[in-house]
């Protein structure tokens, strides 16, 4: 009872910090990046928490079924995390996001990894496929933490951006929150209580779209079986910063997936060297 008391108290602090969030998604993530002053797993950025331990679950899956002859491209890649660990796996590799402020930032702390570039794009946009595979070509896809904050309808529009670039021969892989409870005890296991909010986590309720969640039952319903093949998923854990005063790794339930366009070349399993 007392659990559910102190997030009761949480409502009327969320409300009010929630109120101030731009409603253009646009408008809201610039104004969000143009507000970051450090980034990595110390800084200001909630979901930056640059761990080895989380992207180690990722690491044999894009190996064994990202054809590197194809270049990666990072959606929603915000200051470009994701977009260095992969130019570490792979020759070339492209992050977009949709704000200019996260680009410039992006490119900024990559300048020592040249085999990687940076481009604003939204990729809910539609065309945004075609302007992708017209620029660089069919392409492997990265997503972490992008639908989760995305309505139902622009899923289905970046999915079917998705599925252009990635043609015959690509791959997509994502990675989403997926925590069980409601928005209050997600919360709540960040930090969050009715006298302090974490400032990382306030910084994201004052700017951003609210978030959901994103397992195989929201998958299924923008990536159907009709159109894409499911080459693997299951649950991970996405890490955060750490926002405990001991400054101990803090973990999400997560999920992942791996799919290829339905009828893609080798859409049965791991690429053929």
């Amino acid at each position: 009872m007392s659990k559910l008391w102190d997030r009761m108290l949480l409502v009327p602090t969320v409300v009010r910090l929630a109120s101030r969030a731009p409603r253009n998604p646009h408008i809201a993530w610039e104004q969000y990046w143009t507000g970051i002053q450090n980034t990595g797993h110390d800084g200001d950025v909630l979901w930056d928490s640059d761990s080895p331990a989380e992207r180690r679950q990722y690491t044999d899956l894009v190996l064994a079924h990202f054809d590197p002859a194809l270049p990666v491209i990072d959606v929603g890649c915000g200051n470009g995390t994701y977009t260095r660990w992969l130019a570490t796996l792979f020759p070339k590799v492209i992050g977009v996001d949709v704000s200019a402020g996260a680009i410039a930032r992006a490119t900024r702390e990559a300048r020592n990894t040249p085999n990687c570039s940076f481009t604003v794009l939204d990729a809910t946009q539609e065309g945004a496929g075609d302007v992708l595979l017209n620029k660089w070509g069919p392409a492997n896809v990265f997503v972490r933490g992008v639908f989760h904050v995305l309505k139902p309808n622009k899923q289905a529009a970046m999915v079917e951006n998705l599925k252009t670039v990635a043609g015959t021969t690509g791959r997509v892989f994502l990675a989403e929150t997926n925590f069980p409870g409601n928005s209050l005890e997600y919360l709540a296991e960040l930090g969050a209580t009715s006298e302090h909010v974490p400032g990382q986590l306030q910084r994201a309720l004052e700017n951003l779209p609210r978030p959901g969640r994103f397992g195989a039952r929201e998958r299924l319903a923008v990536f159907p079986e009709t159109d894409w093949c499911i080459l693997a998923d299951g649950p991970v854990n996405i890490e955060v910063v750490a926002m405990n005063p001991a400054g101990h790794p803090q973990r999400v339930p997560g999920y992942f997936a791996l799919v290829a366009p339905a009828g893609a070349a080798g859409s049965a399993g791991p690429i053929q060297r």
